[in-house]
């Protein structure tokens, strides 16, 4: 059972452009925060800015929760049945903001979700896992850019 204390003030809904400069900040954060139960990312800040701009703000679906002042409080990166980028801002973890979105991704692919989170990220895996999402294989770090071991986790409705 997850804790949802999602604010009913807070807006759920597609990324803005103007949401790019705050996304890319929380990303950065939420990453940052999460080291050592991630490994430290592959990519500068500036990379990971143009990546987010020229790529997956306009070629992916990106989903945002956004607080009355407009602080971006979590984000949401759906590529064709993949949860591709899941964060909420340090924080604002443990408010139902990540079990939000991710309702948000069932919805939107009522078909099915697949997703890889790193092996070492017990706080992730035990999201995932409390979501129905279960585990499909393991890597030895081959297929991401860390090189760390990850796990894939795929959803299916029943």
């Amino acid at each position: 059972m997850t804790r949802d204390n999602y604010n009913l003030t807070w807006r759920v809904g597609p990324a803005a452009r103007s949401d790019l400069d705050p996304i890319v900040d929380l990303l950065l954060r939420a990453r940052r925060q999460a080291i050592p139960a991630i490994p430290a990312p592959a990519h500068t800040d500036d990379e990971v800015g143009r990546w987010f701009a020229d790529v997956v703000l306009p070629e992916r679906d990106v989903q945002v929760v956004v607080d009355p002042d407009r602080s971006v409080l979590g984000v949401l990166v759906l590529d064709d049945g993949w949860v591709d980028q899941l964060y909420v801002d340090p924080h604002h973890l443990g408010k139902g903001i990540g079990s939000r979105l991710l309702s948000v991704a069932k919805e939107r692919s009522p078909e099915g979700l697949q997703l890889w989170t790193f092996a070492t990220n017990h706080r992730a895996r035990n999201f995932y896992e409390q979501h129905g999402f279960v585990i499909t294989d393991r890597t030895d770090g081959s297929r991401n850019e860390e090189k760390a071991p990850d796990i894939l986790y795929r959803w299916t409705v029943g």
